[in-house]
């Protein structure tokens, strides 16, 4: 982790913020970290299993699967809990660990050069290695019994080749112990329902991009925190514009610790029950706050670049206005509370759905997703700059922030949003139950409900 923050900030800091395109130079990065870690899962879930793969290096596509692969007791009354607290606190865990990085990191960095920036990150990795390997006689290891991603293009195989032979099964395709004599001309039913588990998440998966674009615009409001009054009441002290971005992993950590401990014990205790918020209600939640988040930046923008009009400072975007930075909190706070509620659901969601072969693909859904949302909001950033930049005039995405209309820019993802929450319910609603629910409910017999069925709940 803070290494990452010794890559980004390097450009950063010597870029500044004279331009908002400075942030392309570390978007390859950002993409690559978050597409990379679905080839870790490919090999964890198809060859390597999870401890082996981690002990490669692949932490980031197997350390939440491997994590929840020692509490997953399926049998416990008390798995959904479990397993839902485990989420949190990983979240809670990484955000202490940026929050680290942010600061003891980035100070090190500033203070003793980037030598030693890099080499404390390394010192802990080693740390961290060694104590990962002293405790593995204790790990609950998971053995890889089938690569799944054969077994997908197995079930797509036999599908094309048998589109036209009618519904049964020849006994010649079986083998005395009942297994397919050729895998490639027949498949099971197993198969077939770890490929359409998959295929079912995917529109779910996509409602989530929209949350992930708008925690993308990062570079905006540092460039927004540069032109405003940012100390502390009357103090000396001014907040860095890039420290903004504290408040939301602290509330990201802070929400976690309190849901977790306060909240859910508390109304528990309160309803005399258990309770639970399914995950697709807490990403629910998750995007309606991200909504909100990005109405709330558009009207602060609105507000700082009509002070800076009104004070005479529309060609000089390195002034400062007379508007205090700590109007730029409020929306922070919100897109870590976003994250908390969405992030923390989403990944939950896939560990649950997928079967149990695919963990480490679950894992690794919601960073395909970041690297996707990353892509994808170049692509609108570069659109809106397209559409709105006219001959003589400039577009809303202007190096002058005084001069542009980053306010407006603000108001389409937040549409855009407000649109994601209509497609979401749809995708929800088209989703049903989920995978065991029907089942569990039509047991009577199971006197313990099956985790993959509460987790939708």
């Amino acid at each position: 982790m803070g290494e990452q923050v010794d890559e980004v900030n390097q450009p950063a800091h010597e870029l500044s913020t004279r331009n908002h395109k400075g942030g392309l130079i570390t978007m390859p990065f950002i993409i690559a970290t978050n597409f990379a870690p679905i080839f870790g899962a490919f090999l964890s879930d198809s060859y390597l299993g999870r401890f082996s793969t981690i002990a490669l290096g692949g932490v980031r596509p197997c350390s939440l699967a491997f994590g929840a692969d020692q509490i997953h007791k399926k049998h416990n009354p008390n798995n959904k809990r479990a397993l839902e607290s485990f989420f949190g606190w990983y979240y809670a865990a990484g955000a202490t660990a940026v929050l680290i990085a942010f600061t003891g990191i980035v100070y090190i960095q500033d203070h003793a050069g980037w030598k030693v920036g890099f080499g404390v990150p390394v010192v802990f990795m080693l740390l961290s290695s060694i104590l990962f390997f002293v405790a593995s006689s204790l790990y609950v290891k998971t053995k890889v019994e089938k690569s799944v991603f054969t077994s997908f293009a197995r079930v797509i195989v036999v599908a094309y080749k048998n589109r036209k032979i009618v519904a049964g099964t020849n006994p010649k395709d079986l083998t005395p112990d009942g297994i397919a004599s050729d895998p490639w001309s027949l498949c099971t039913v197993e198969q077939v329902e770890e490929l359409k588990s998959l295929i079912k998440v995917l529109p779910i998966w996509s409602t989530g991009l929209m949350m992930s674009i708008n925690v993308s615009q990062s570079s905006f409001p540092v460039i927004q925190a540069t032109t405003m009054d940012r100390h502390l009441g009357t103090s000396s002290f001014q907040i860095p514009a890039a420290s903004f971005a504290f408040f939301t992993i602290a509330t990201l950590a802070i929400w976690v610790v309190l849901y977790d401990s306060l909240i859910i014990p508390s109304a528990s205790k309160l309803v005399g029950k258990p309770v639970h918020l399914g995950v697709k209600l807490r990403m629910g939640i998750g995007l309606v706050i991200s909504t909100i988040a990005m109405v709330i930046s558009a009207i602060v923008e609105h507000l700082r670049r009509r002070k800076a009009i009104e004070e005479g400072l529309v060609n000089d975007p390195q002034s400062v206005v007379n508007m205090s930075a700590m109007w730029l909190v409020p929306q922070y706070c919100l897109h870590g509370l976003a994250e908390a509620f969405s992030a923390i659901a989403q990944n939950e969601f896939y560990y649950s759905e997928f079967p149990k072969s695919m963990s480490s693909t679950a894992a690794s859904l919601f960073l395909v997703g970041m690297a996707v949302a990353n892509l994808l909001a170049s692509g609108i950033l570069s659109t809106v700059e397209n559409l709105t930049k006219t001959s003589g005039q400039e577009g809303w995405i202007s190096t002058n922030i005084n001069r542009g209309r980053y306010d407006a820019y603000y108001w389409v993802l937040a549409l855009m949003s407000f649109g994601n929450l209509f497609y979401f319910v749809a995708c929800s609603w088209a989703y049903g139950p989920c995978t065991h629910e029907t089942v569990n409910e039509n047991d009577p017999s199971d006197g313990l409900e099956n985790p993959r069925s509460l987790a939708c709940r």
